[in-house]
């Protein structure tokens, strides 16, 4: 294939994940159907089942660049000589910054597990936001040991209702005050 060829192909990917996330968050996964998409996109129907085998499919791949997007912003906060309990506070600052973005709450927490299951969207983010999770909470938890997982999944999951509360209307404020404690309980635990 050409490289001229190669980049119209992706650009029709990409217009298909953009207007596919853009009716996804209007609507609803369950309120969007594929001729409302390819017509946001510009596209024919064959394009889109070129890509995608149907409309779950085209959603995991709104989901996984959503969760690469929230990855990104985490490590991008990311300072090589900050110490672990300032690169998690500084991480969990990032991570709320990043479910900001309209939609993204909606479609990563309360969309993707209803569509693509929870086993599908739990390996997305593990492989995302809770790996970088998982990386700050080995620095910050040196002796946490085989409690690293359970940890790491335990806190993900207060990360991510606590992004649920906020666009509730919650205060972040709160919340990353509520992150700080959970993290400082956690090392001073750890340290006896």
């Amino acid at each position: 294939m050409s490289r001229s060829n190669r980049e119209r192909t992706e650009q029709t990917r990409q217009a298909l994940i953009e207007a596919a996330r853009r009716l996804f968050v209007e609507r609803g996964y369950a309120d969007t159907a594929t001729p409302d998409i390819v017509a946001a996109a510009g596209v024919t129907r064959g394009a889109l089942y070129h890509h995608f085998e149907d409309k779950k499919a085209l959603f995991r791949a709104v989901i996984e660049r959503e969760a690469a997007a929230v990855r990104e912003a985490i490590e991008q906060s990311a300072k090589p000589e900050a110490q672990p309990r300032e690169a998690m506070i500084a991480g969990a600052a990032a991570y709320f910054d990043a479910m900001e973005v309209a939609g993204r709450t909606r479609l990563l927490l309360l969309e993707a597990p209803a569509v693509i299951g929870l086993p599908a969207t739990a390996k997305i983010d593990a492989e995302n936001a809770e790996e970088t999770l998982r990386a700050g909470l080995e620095a910050l938890l040196p002796k946490a040991g085989v409690l690293i997982g359970p940890i790491t999944t335990m806190l993900s999951a207060a990360f991510d209702r606590a992004a649920i509360a906020i666009e509730a209307g919650g205060d972040r404020a709160d919340y990353e005050q509520g992150i700080a404690a959970l993290l400082d309980g956690l090392a001073d635990h750890l340290r006896r």
